[in-house]
């Protein structure tokens, strides 16, 4: 890319000397604003907008902003809104926002992404959000946002009002300087790689990055260097997965080809449909198109489509009437992902559970209330009935169990119970979804008496989350409310209140026996090498006779930055326990926060890839694990010696959790 491209063609007629009122204005307006909040007055936060936008036409005024990041924060600019929780933000919504939004909230997140930008370099520390994860929130924006770096501006960007289409080019150009543009390319499909390693539900996210990708790769303009095999292995999957879409010639020609195929032609289709989807976890738009026409002309051979085992195929097999219109309901090009579920639901054999196949009958003929509708039609528009956006998110979430995520709201117990069900309790979700579509009430029984989510107020989600799954989007307002009205009904009884909700939220798999780190009146650590003993003595198959985990079971950590900040407290479910390949005995988790690669500071780095994870897994070695757990449940019939476990290794996580989300209470 050449110096030329680096800015508008505004960018050069701002100097130092023109811009030096320009910073006088914005200092003082800083100023201001920093008195004000000091004494609760109305914030004159809009004083700001005025120079920081004239700045961002300069550029040379970026780097400007980027000095006065820690001033902004420290005056409360981005208090009382969303902003103000970076680790909340998502990466689809602020390229809507800073492409398509009015003048002040594209400042406003402009002004954000510099101050991410000011994390990801360490230039600056916030509580909220580490380095590492401000590095990978960039990273996406600028994968969706590739072609304001490599081309010209396109006609919509160039007519915003107030020039702003060209600050916001002025605004990628630098965020491209400082994170590298001779790498970009291969930081970006690392970064697709690292998601779809985790096999998430939800993907259009990191389709829109492959797409921006592609994109880039077939612009005359483009100058980032070469793809690399990553970058052509996932545009393949989504475009050009077999010979007969290899040059992405659109459905309609697609379809025509397939009509004069023969069986031969067909069937190196369905194999080259099916490794493309197994080797990266994304379904290209023209699968589905396959996948309905051999349903018109050769059924046989849609397992071998799906890539499905003999144990898929076996299920396939015994139930083909219900596979049929399971497929005739649920895939088409808006729900191409429904494939990939349907594929992985008939590998997992969850068919042979007799309440599965009755259940999926039921939820193909259910009508869904007005509420659900709408809120399904909202998201996910109109271009199919939401009964089929439903069906079809069924499928992947009964597919993917691990996959399921929360988006960034509150609600990581409802997600896990999601989670949970989907994974061992298939028919108890199928029913939970059916409450809430059709009849817009979940109904769940708490120490002998029903609650009712449709009496209840708000949980702990204020708002409804719309960056989810239509299963989560339809199902979590109401399981929120009811788990809040446990834990509230809960409260007083001298013990933390997941002692009780949690069996009774997540069903009787859970573990009677419960055990805290900390005080619940104090918040002090209580007993805490007896906490950490009874967890080997519960889960190390070397300390509990060599027992494995039987049901997945609901846990509690303490979340801390690579800093070792602590974050907050979270839930999550302990999968399994077991030596990997390096015999290194690993915890192995699932996390419902959408992407579970996270650094907690002190080496510890949790695992998604590489050390025998399943799809949708997060691992850590016992010790590094259990210094960031902070509740769990466990069978007290089944519990090992804790004396068993050495003390240095006791002792090695115990240290790990006092110096670090402990520090102060211990």
């Amino acid at each position: 890319m050449s110096s030329d491209a680096e800015g508008s063609d505004t960018a050069g007629a701002e100097g130092g000397g023109a811009r030096a009122p320009i910073v006088a204005e914005l200092d003082a307006a800083i100023d201001r604003l920093a008195a004000a909040n000091a004494t609760a007055v109305v914030s004159p936060v809009f004083e700001v907008l005025e120079p920081a936008a004239a700045l961002m036409l300069d550029r040379g005024g970026f780097d400007v902003l980027y000095e006065r990041v820690p001033a902004l924060e420290a005056a409360g600019f981005f208090r009382g809104s969303d902003w103000d929780h970076p680790q909340t933000l998502l990466p689809a919504v602020a390229v809507r926002t800073v492409r398509h939004a009015d003048a002040v909230a594209t400042v406003v997140e402009s002004l954000s992404q510099i101050r991410l930008l000011a994390v990801a370099q360490g230039d600056y520390a916030h509580r909220c959000v580490s380095p590492e994860h401000a590095h990978h929130f960039l990273a996406q924006v600028m994968a969706m946002n590739l072609d304001l770096v490599v081309s010209d501006l396109s006609e919509a960007d160039r007519l915003r009002p107030e020039s702003l289409g060209h600050a916001v080019q002025n605004l990628y150009h630098y965020l491209l300087r400082h994170l590298g543009h001779e790498n970009l390319l291969e930081h970006l499909v690392v970064e697709v790689r690292r998601i779809l390693a985790q096999r998430p539900v939800q993907v259009d996210g990191v389709k829109q990055m492959v797409t921006r990708i592609a994109a880039c790769l077939s612009s005359s303009g483009a100058a980032i260097g070469e793809a690399g095999e990553g970058a052509v292995e996932f545009i393949t999957a989504v475009f050009s997965p077999t010979d007969g879409c290899r040059e992405d010639p659109g459905l309609d020609i697609y379809a025509e080809r397939l009509a004069i195929m023969d069986e031969a032609a067909l069937l190196q289709e369905a194999i080259g449909f099916a490794e493309a989807m197994h080797g990266t976890g994304l379904v290209s738009p023209y699968m589905p198109g396959f996948i309905r026409y051999l349903r018109r002309r050769w059924n046989a051979l849609i397992p071998t489509a799906l890539g499905l085992s003999q144990t898929g195929a076996d299920a396939f097999h015994c139930y083909p009437a219900l596979i049929h219109e399971l497929i005739d309901a649920a895939v088409y090009v808006e729900t191409s992902q429904a494939t990939y579920g349907l594929a992985m639901m008939l590998e997992r054999g969850i068919l042979y559970s007799p309440p599965v196949a009755p259940s999926l009958w039921r939820q193909l003929r259910l009508s869904l209330s007005a509420t659900a509708a709408g809120k399904i039609a909202a998201v996910f528009g109109t271009g199919r009935p939401a009964e089929c956006f439903l069906l079809a998110d069924v499928l992947t979430v009964l597919g993917l169990p691990l996959g399921v995520g929360q988006g960034n709201y509150p609600t990581c117990q409802s997600t896990r119970a999601l989670s949970m069900w989907a994974y061992h309790a298939p028919a108890e979700l199928l029913r939970v979804v059916a409450w809430a579509a059709r009849d817009d009430e979940v109904i769940m029984r708490f120490e002998g008496e029903s609650i009712s989510s449709r009496e209840l107020a708000v949980g702990l989600a204020k708002e409804a989350p719309v960056e989810v799954d239509a299963v989560s989007l339809v199902t979590v307002p109401h399981l929120d409310r009811i788990y809040f009205e446990m834990g509230r009904r809960s409260a007083g009884r001298g013990e933390d209140p997941h002692k009780w909700v949690n069996a009774e939220f997540h069903g009787d798999h859970v573990g009677h026996g419960f055990r805290i780190a900390v005080d619940v009146f104090t918040g002090r650590l209580k007993d805490f090498e007896g906490f950490v003993r009874d967890f080997y003595a519960a889960y190390h198959p070397f300390h509990n006779g060599d027992l494995p985990v039987i049901n997945p079971q609901p846990a509690g950590i303490a979340v801390t930055d690579s800093a070792t900040r602590f974050l907050g407290w979270h839930a999550i479910t302990i999968q399994r326990v077991a030596l990997d390949q390096d015999q290194v005995m690993r915890v192995y988790f699932f996390n419902p926060n959408n992407d579970s690669g996270q650094d907690w500071g002190q080496g510890i780095v949790t695992s998604t890839q590489g050390h025998g994870e399943l799809y949708g897994e997060a691992s850590l070695p016992v010790a590094e694990f259990a210094s960031r757990l902070y509740v769990f449940h466990y069978d007290p019939l089944e519990k090992g010696n804790p004396d068993t476990a050495s003390a240095d290794e006791i002792h090695h996580a115990m240290t790990l959790a006092i110096e670090s989300w402990a520090a102060d209470r211990a």
